[in-house]
């Protein structure tokens, strides 16, 4: 009964299995030519330096809601392709389903612009 699933299982065995096998022999045969500036951290380039940044250091938050922002609708459109791939075999229903759910997240891009997240300063 479960015979047509033994391919997959297998599969999945052997990705697991290449994965653990990686990462145990990386540290076994990869090389060891530490110095001094790969055992530095990394601050694009410029010198490390001991004190913060002026200011603490802070990320203006303006980077953080382009980021969802980014995220949001761009999860819109993963969802609107299959859409767009069957919409004849979807009918009407698809069609309404569809339409709410742009509605929906045009609401919330009509919201952000009102209280100004789309604005940078």
């Amino acid at each position: 009964m479960l015979d047509p699933y033994l391919p997959l299982v297998l599969l999945f065995v052997l990705a697991a299995g290449f994965a653990v096998f990686s990462v145990a022999a990386a540290p076994l045969i990869g090389p060891r030519r530490y110095n001094r500036a790969k055992l530095d951290s990394y601050e694009c380039g410029i010198e490390p330096s001991p004190q913060p940044v002026v200011g603490g250091g802070r990320v203006p938050v303006a980077y953080y809601l382009t980021a969802m922002l980014f995220i949001l609708f761009d999860i819109e459109l993963v969802f609107m392709y299959p859409y767009a791939v069957i919409a004849d075999a979807v009918g009407l229903f698809g069609f309404v389903a569809i339409t709410l759910y742009i509605a929906t997240i045009g609401f919330a891009y009509a919201y952000e612009w009102r209280r100004g997240g789309l604005e940078w300063s």
